[in-house]
């Protein structure tokens, strides 16, 4: 096997996981602008109900192949990882 489609593929992934980073990152700065603005008018952050919403949305708007479980895992730790990211900035 040629060193060429497995270097092709791999400088996608890279790309693609760097997106993926860019895209947390972004996540993290409008959650922060969000809980600022909740925070300005007395509001509490978590929202489980919201949160409840948000899997359940991803879940069924998932097109594959990541599984249901999958995207309910993906956005679990994606939530989790957003309250320790604001908790620590």
């Amino acid at each position: 096997m040629s060193d060429g489609p497995v270097r092709a593929l791999r400088d996608e992934i890279a790309a693609n996981d760097r997106a993926i980073v860019a895209a947390v990152n972004r996540r993290l700065e409008l959650v922060a602008r969000l809980k600022e603005v909740k925070t300005e008018h007395g509001l509490g952050f978590l929202d489980p109900g919201r949160e409840e919403w948000l899997v359940d949305h991803l879940a069924e708007t998932n097109g594959g192949p990541l599984s249901e479980t999958g995207v309910r895992a993906l956005a679990a730790e994606l939530l989790a990882l957003t309250k320790r990211e604001l908790a620590e900035g």
